[in-house]
């Protein structure tokens, strides 16, 4: 008997640790549909090691969402959130707005401070 290989499209490293981060996910791939199937959730909680074998800074993947491709293509920050919000109709008109060169920048710095303030909230920042 032949076993289908499971094939996942994108790996999304999040903080499982994280209640904003889980329910970020579970709407994610509600709105997703059967568009989010081909994707799977690594949680990186505890798990450094395996980020450092995968190339990626588990200090940056704490405080910035990671995407990596079936081609092992790593996106991080925007950038990421720009790759899983194209897939999905209702998100790709602001994947499109937060890739503009002078909004960018601006959600990068409003991203990052977020999410550092969020960690130092729950005593990990």
């Amino acid at each position: 008997m032949h076993r289908k290989k499971s094939y996942h499209k994108l790996v999304v490293f999040y903080d499982g640790s994280c209640e904003g981060c889980i329910k970020d996910r579970a709407r994610y791939e509600h709105w997703a549909g059967t568009g989010g199937h081909d994707i799977y959730w690594f949680d990186i909680t505890g798990r450094e090691e395996v980020l450092l074998s995968l190339g990626i800074n588990p200090y940056k993947a704490l405080r910035e969402l990671h995407v990596q491709t079936a081609e092992g293509e790593v996106f991080s920050e925007l950038d990421a959130y720009i790759l899983l919000m194209q897939r999905v109709p209702r998100l790709k008109p602001l994947a499109w707005l937060i890739g503009l060169p002078l909004i960018r920048p601006c959600l990068s710095w409003l991203y990052r401070t977020w999410v550092q303030l969020r960690l130092e909230r729950q005593g990990r920042g």
